[in-house]
């Protein structure tokens, strides 16, 4: 519950959005009809989540806050309503509570009965989409922890510079309209025309190089080491491999004909005798 409302504003504002007092009143009805409800594969996926105590609470409350305050945009009336919830007794908390409990029981039992009518593909797929959707939570929650934290954004491309500034001048209708023909007039610029956004790119470069430096040492100091780029591994001493059969070749120098012949380092004494006969 707590997390929920730590997720912030803007994510119970969105949900807040989607739904009326009339999808309300269909989550918190518990009867056995709804127990008895199967889901097939091609139903659209798998059952829907129930909604929180405090969500529900936010949905109820939604349309009397934001009549009291028509001025207020979403987030601050899902403020508000964050607020009231945290002065709320247990005893006001329990019916929303207990509704969400026995939403969530049922909840259990439809997807019991959805996962058991799912093929070994079908539920092989569920499982990477879920592990997917983890995977982008967890992004999500460290670029908002590094935002917190105040990591420095990344440098613009030359590009993005004369987008930033031409954007509110684009013909078109729609976002992906307007970045396609605002790319289509940069690839039309000469090269002494776009050598001003490139500079500035240059410049921007040398601020995120400056500000990551400082901000890297001031989390080197919060001891938050894990965020360094690039941070030196302690690396393993290498065993030392001993050479094996590695053998230094020893010229012997014949007194007689001053021939050379090769040696190895263990038969030394045994190559000097050898010569000694053939000198003989």
């Amino acid at each position: 519950m707590a997390t929920l409302i730590s997720c912030g504003p803007g994510f119970v504002a969105k949900t807040l959005g989607l739904l009326s007092s009339r999808s309300l009143a269909r989550c918190t009805c518990v009867c056995a009809a709804v127990r008895g409800i199967s889901f097939s594969t091609s139903s659209g996926g798998p059952p829907k989540r129930p909604l929180t105590g405090y969500l529900r609470y936010a949905v109820q409350q939604r349309p009397a806050v934001a009549k009291q305050y028509p001025d207020v945009r979403i987030v601050e009336i899902t403020k508000k309503i964050a607020q009231e919830w945290r002065l709320l007794s247990p005893e006001q908390k329990k019916p929303y509570q207990e509704a969400a409990l026995a939403a969530r029981e049922v909840y259990k039992e439809e997807m019991t009965i959805f996962k058991e009518q799912l093929t070994l593909a079908q539920a092989t797929a569920l499982k990477e989409e879920k592990r997917q959707k983890m995977a982008r939570r967890r992004a999500i929650r460290k670029k908002r922890e590094l935002t917190m934290l105040g990591k420095p954004k990344r440098p613009r491309s030359a590009f993005n510079i004369f987008m930033s500034e031409h954007f509110q001048e684009a013909t078109g209708e729609s976002m992906q309209s307007k970045m396609k023909n605002l790319f289509e007039d940069w690839s039309k610029l000469r090269i002494s025309q776009k050598q001003v956004y490139m500079q500035l790119a240059e410049d921007d470069k040398i601020r995120y190089k400056n500000e990551m430096k400082s901000w890297e040492e001031h989390m080197v100091e919060m001891g938050r080491e894990d965020l360094i780029r690039n941070r030196k591994k302690k690396t393993k001493p290498k065993k030392s491999v001993k050479a094996k059969g590695n053998k230094t070749k020893i010229k012997v120098v014949s007194e007689s004909e001053g021939t050379e012949m090769p040696a190895s380092s263990p038969g030394t004494g045994k190559s000097a005798s050898r010569a000694k006969k053939a000198e003989e």
